[in-house]
């Protein structure tokens, strides 16, 4: 019998897909019908570390002062509170409703006081919290040695709070990803997300104003997960979610083959819907079945960096062998 159940942090996974951080997972009824579909486990909307702090600052306010001044300052600390408040609300009724793994998500950028609101959220019955990071490399006057070491604060800080995994969740833009990823993942957390995404910047010209662009993923974007899961499977002393690109079956099939433990998926149910998460499951199940593998153990990390006869067809070389094998004299 063919068996797609995986562990991811730990976590008993009974598909290796993940329903990742978006407006999608803010809604209850999304997160039963996400479990229906088939998904593993979902990961909440991400917090922003910013909502946390208003709440802190409400918080102090008010302890300062004993009352607010005015009815118009009340309903902005209700407004603040109420949106924190509901979110812990979110993974309570969510640990109520689905049986699978609910892991909350904070997304931050620094090391501050905001650290302690995870463990409300472990209070809150959360399986596991994804840091959602990404300090933009922009600033000249700050090397990279100073950026690395807010990761490792953040994490530490947020170790010191909760018991339950830590997974981080980062992007690329690092000088010596492969030796930094491997520090992270030695600082004890559970899982490595690859990678989070950005909304692109574009210009209106009529307006002459800067704009959002390619609010979705493509599939062709997964091509940088692919060579870095691929790459840092074998290596790293966590786990590994595939993300950004994902968009059917094969893509799911493909992000295991190189080492990812699970996927996340969010882009693609925008527009097709949590139902395909039901097919790309199928998907798997039918390739498995042709490939006479019982279990995602059998194939996962079949085709990591490690284990393939040429290993730098995952660098620079690949470029090289596209043009020396297209015919050009």
């Amino acid at each position: 019998m063919i068996n797609i159940a995986t562990t991811y942090m730990g976590l008993e996974l009974k598909s290796p897909i993940i329903v990742g951080s978006s407006g999608i997972t803010e809604h209850l009824d999304n997160l039963v019908a996400a479990e229906k579909a088939g998904a593993g486990a979902v990961i909440l909307k991400s917090l922003f570390e910013e909502q946390i702090l208003m709440d802190v600052d409400a918080e102090r306010v008010n302890n300062m002062y004993g009352t607010y001044a005015n009815e118009e300052a009340y309903a902005l600390y209700y407004s603040r509170k109420n949106h924190v408040d509901s979110y812990l609300k979110l993974i309570s009724d969510a640990k109520m409703a689905i049986d699978i793994p609910v892991i909350a998500s904070i997304n931050c950028i620094s090391d501050g006081e905001w650290s302690f609101f995870a463990k409300k959220m472990q209070e809150a019955g959360a399986d596991a919290l994804e840091l959602n990071m990404f300090i933009l490399p922009s600033d000249p006057e700050v090397d990279s040695q100073e950026i690395e070491e807010t990761y490792l604060r953040i994490i530490a800080n947020i170790q010191k709070e909760v018991q339950i995994p830590v997974s981080v969740k980062i992007g690329h833009y690092f000088t010596d990803f492969a030796r930094f990823a491997k520090k992270l993942s030695q600082t004890g957390i559970q899982g490595m997300g690859l990678f989070n995404r950005f909304y692109s910047p574009d210009v209106d010209l009529e307006k002459e104003k800067i704009i959002s662009t390619h609010i979705y993923s493509n599939p062709d974007e997964n091509a940088m997960v692919l060579r870095w899961a691929g790459i840092l499977s074998p290596l790293l002393d966590c786990d590994i979610s595939a993300s950004t690109g994902i968009h059917n079956g094969d893509a799911v099939i493909k992000n295991l083959l190189v080492g990812a433990q699970s996927v996340q998926l969010a882009s693609i149910l925008y527009t097709k819907g949590l139902g395909l998460i039901t097919e790309m499951n199928e998907r798997l199940k039918k390739w498995m079945e042709e490939k006479e593998y019982q279990n995602l153990s059998d194939f996962r990390g079949k085709l990591s960096m490690k284990q393939i006869a040429k290993p730098m067809l995952y660098e620079r070389s690949q470029f090289m062998k596209y043009f020396s094998d297209s015919g050009r004299k």
